[in-house]
């Protein structure tokens, strides 16, 4: 798969993802803080669904 989550995209969804996974295992926001799963796998394979099917992509252009 073609990657498609740029550096800042990246960083702040792993940042997202590890804090709503935190927060779940203290038990401040129960169990949908595994929702954080998403952002952090998309963070750590560089490729988000949804923007693929939006035509999007936050990497920067090769020149």
């Amino acid at each position: 798969m073609k990657s498609n989550v740029g550096m800042v995209d990246r960083t702040l969804r792993i940042l997202v993802g590890l804090a709503l996974i935190a927060l779940s295992l203290t038990g401040v926001i129960g169990a949908w803080g595994w929702i954080g799963l998403l952002p952090l796998a998309t963070g750590i394979f560089r490729v988000c669904p949804a923007y693929s099917l939006l035509g999007i992509s936050t990497c920067g252009r090769k020149a």
